[in-house]
């Protein structure tokens, strides 16, 4: 999208120079995060190339199909194929309603998503086995177990671990509950309870780390260039793969998205209700948290073990 600088009902022309108040237009239309509108900008100027590389002045429906399936048929993930498609969507229903080009986009298809999970989930076995091979004698073992076992009781996706400050660990009713700033929301409006045990691990780490303002992060950076500092959501990460490896669980299907997994599949394992499940897990649409529901309900299939009985027996 670089390359585009006019688009009218008279085709697109290309120049080196990209038309800024376009852009300015089409970002305001969006009323987006600045990292989804750089996504979906980014996604555009792929679009705009294979219009420029295939001489494509004045695109046409079948010229949006035509780049899905060079997608699909270059390797891309289905989930790449429908980020592209659904910012041509955007970007021509925008074009229509602003009367410069028709919105040749409308209704295509991106890629077929698969609804599984694709990382796994750790049993509550395998869950005491990482939490041992913390050392907690040191401040970041303190740290690691202390956010592990958050993570993983609270449910807590990695932003919402590195967005977390001292002050959002406060009481409601006979509760200690953390406030948390989920996925793409503005403010910390959500809370999730905070078991003794947990809070246990954060208090002894907080202990240890010593005198903070509330305002700090409630997790902080053990590392010598940025001692105290925020931790990012990479480092999160990494130190949650690192404790799963030490454990023995490396696999690319355990990371630390696999911590919130385990915590929503663990909740329905001990029978709790699907809606309370959502509500643990921040989910904004239930249907989200019956993909879990789904899975283990496959799992239980008792189908297989019951022909196997009749044809040995």
């Amino acid at each position: 999208m670089g390359e585009l600088s006019t688009i009218n009902n008279n085709g697109i022309t290309a120049a080196q120079n990209v038309n800024e108040e376009l852009f300015r237009r089409f970002a305001a239309y969006l009323d987006a995060a600045p990292r989804t509108i750089e996504t979906y900008t980014k996604n555009l100027r792929q679009l705009f190339n294979y219009f420029r590389m295939n001489g494509i002045r004045k695109p046409q429906r079948e010229d949006i199909i035509a780049f899905r399936d060079e997608l699909k048929a270059s390797g891309h993930k289905p989930t790449t194929v429908q980020g592209y498609i659904t910012a041509a969507r955007l970007f021509f229903s925008w074009t229509a309603q602003e009367g410069l080009y028709p919105n040749i986009a409308e209704r295509i298809k991106g890629a077929k998503l698969n609804r599984d999970h694709k990382k796994d989930y750790l049993t509550s076995r395998q869950v005491k086995d990482v939490l041992k091979h913390i050392d907690r004698e040191t401040l970041q073992g303190k740290r690691d177990y202390a956010i592990l076992f958050t993570m993983i009781t609270c449910g807590l996706r990695t932003i919402e671990v590195s967005r977390a400050d001292i002050e959002d660990l406060r009481t409601l009713g006979d509760n200690t509950v953390l406030y948390v700033q989920g996925k793409g929301r503005e403010e910390k409006t959500e809370f999730i309870k905070v078991t003794a045990p947990a809070e246990r691990a954060i208090r002894e780490y907080l202990k240890a780390r010593g005198s903070a303002k509330e305002t700090e992060p409630l997790f902080a950076s053990c590392s010598n260039n940025n001692r105290g500092e925020r931790m990012t959501t990479r480092s999160i990460s990494a130190l949650s793969k690192k404790s799963l490896q030490r454990a023995g669980f490396d696999s690319p299907r355990l990371t630390a998205h696999s911590l919130r997994h385990t915590a929503v599949t663990l909740s329905l394992l001990a029978g709790k209700r699907i809606e309370e499940v959502q509500q643990f897990a921040r989910h904004a649409n239930i249907a989200t948290t019956m993909i879990y529901n789904h899975s283990l309900d496959a799992a239980k299939n008792g189908c297989s073990e019951a022909i196997t009985a009749a044809i040995t027996e």
